[in-house]
């Protein structure tokens, strides 16, 4: 199905390095069979977009320079091989994040922070559905190992839905020629995720895949729910994530 998709939003867990590694090998089989898509990547805010694409012109083939424009706190030895990939192949990459200032802007201070009032309008931000926003609250508080207030869930899910927006315009103008995004599973799911904020027509050419780690893997009906389709991977040796969160 993902053959014939002009959208692939593909996901991920981002310290897994098995997940990064399959999704790779997955990538260049696609661009083996004649696919040229544009990559979309969470890991670069958008504002980075005039430097990516001036380096491309001024020091062409090197992957380092532009690895070095990408936001903090990635682990970039994970993302290298897809901009060294985009490089390889001259494909368009997109600059796709809403930077975390800005995010955190939307979490305290509303959409206005980000939004014009048009664009809510347009959007329907100040009348979206309660499952969708219950939905992202579900999400942000598991992701925090059920710590957080109540205060701090509803701003950091205003706060991703901000980023799917955002996402989404991005990679809108590609989808007729074909793109991939990169981005965490939340993002690519397509029942609150990214793919929600595309029109239906883009929408119908998308499919969104999940990497989904076996351990605490949500059952089969809700994947099917979340991802058009969903790869179960080995669960990636962490320390507790939590236990910082307890401190």
């Amino acid at each position: 199905a993902a053959q014939l998709s002009q959208a692939i939003p593909i996901g991920e867990v981002h310290d897994n390095g098995g997940q990064h590694a399959l999704r790779l090998a997955a990538l260049k089989l696609h661009i083996a069979a004649g696919a040229r898509p544009a990559i979309a990547f969470e890991q670069f805010d958008r504002e980075r977009q005039p430097d990516i694409d001036r380096l491309r012109i001024e020091q062409p083939g090197n992957a380092g320079a532009i690895v070095a424009l990408g936001a903090p706190g990635w682990n970039w030895r994970h993302y290298l091989p897809f901009v060294q990939l985009a490089l390889d192949y001259g494909l368009p990459m997109i600059a796709v994040n809403l930077s975390r200032n800005d995010a955190m802007r939307v979490g305290n201070e509303g959409w206005n922070a980000v939004f014009e009032p048009s664009d809510r309008v347009a959007l329907g931000l100040d009348r979206l559905p309660p499952k969708l926003i219950a939905g992202h609250e579900r999400a942000v508080a598991r992701g925090h190992c059920d710590l957080l207030p109540q205060g701090a869930v509803a701003a950091l899910a205003r706060a991703q839905i901000a980023r799917d927006i955002v996402m989404a315009r991005a990679i809108a103008p590609y989808i007729e020629n074909g793109v991939v995004l990169l981005a965490g599973n939340g993002h690519v799911r397509k029942d609150i995720g990214v793919p929600i904020w595309l029109t239906p027509r883009q929408r119908a050419t998308a499919t969104s895949i999940g990497l989904i780690e076996r351990d605490g893997a949500p059952p089969i009906e809700l994947l099917e729910e979340q991802f058009d389709a969903a790869v179960l991977t080995d669960t990636a040796e962490r320390p507790d994530p939590c236990a910082p969160l307890r401190q």
